[in-house]
């Protein structure tokens, strides 16, 4: 009798124990379905979306205010179309910008909007028109690298510098 008890508050104790490790785990995936918000939907087309993936956070000045609902490519115009469900509580205007942020120097990607001044706002099935896409860290190296590289074949002629400044100083007199 007594074992029976004992065995069945064990049991009960790794039942919640594996309740908990998967509720954790969902909270810190970002897999979490436990939202009782209520949400409307918005989309914004953007060129490069980077690595934003369903589920990422959008954000308004640092706070999160909704999530990336889905992700679609329009073959027509080659864009990506984004989908945000944003908290009915939060209202924003319909001059509202949409940006891909970087969370740090390598972290996850989200989505920052930043309210315009307009009056009317932005309601269920709206488009915000305003966005900036995500800035690549490869297209960033590269770019320098191209510009140095540049800077150093043009630098190292006589002609480069020197020749156009006596003409600068001359035209200023």
């Amino acid at each position: 009798m007594k074992k029976s008890a004992l065995d069945f508050w064990v049991g009960l104790f790794v039942v919640a124990g594996f309740v908990a490790l998967l509720f954790l785990a969902l909270k810190v995936g970002n897999m979490s379905a436990f939202t009782f918000q209520e949400t409307y939907t918005v989309e914004a087309r953007f060129d490069n979306i980077g690595g934003l993936k369903p589920r990422a956070p959008v954000k308004s000045a640092g706070v999160v205010v909704g999530r990336v609902a889905a992700i679609r490519f329009d073959d027509k115009i080659y864009q990506a179309t984004v989908v945000m469900n944003l908290e009915k509580q939060y209202q924003f205007p319909k001059d509202t910008s949409a940006k891909i942020l970087t969370s740090g120097l390598l972290g996850e990607q989200y989505i920052g909007l930043e309210a315009g001044g307009d009056t009317a706002m932005l309601a269920q099935g709206s488009r915000i028109t305003m966005t900036q896409s995500a800035v690549v860290l490869e297209n960033l190296i590269g770019q320098f690298l191209y510009n140095k590289a540049a800077d150093a074949g043009s630098g190292g002629g006589s002609s480069g510098g020197a020749a156009s400044a006596p003409a600068l100083g001359g035209a200023a007199k």
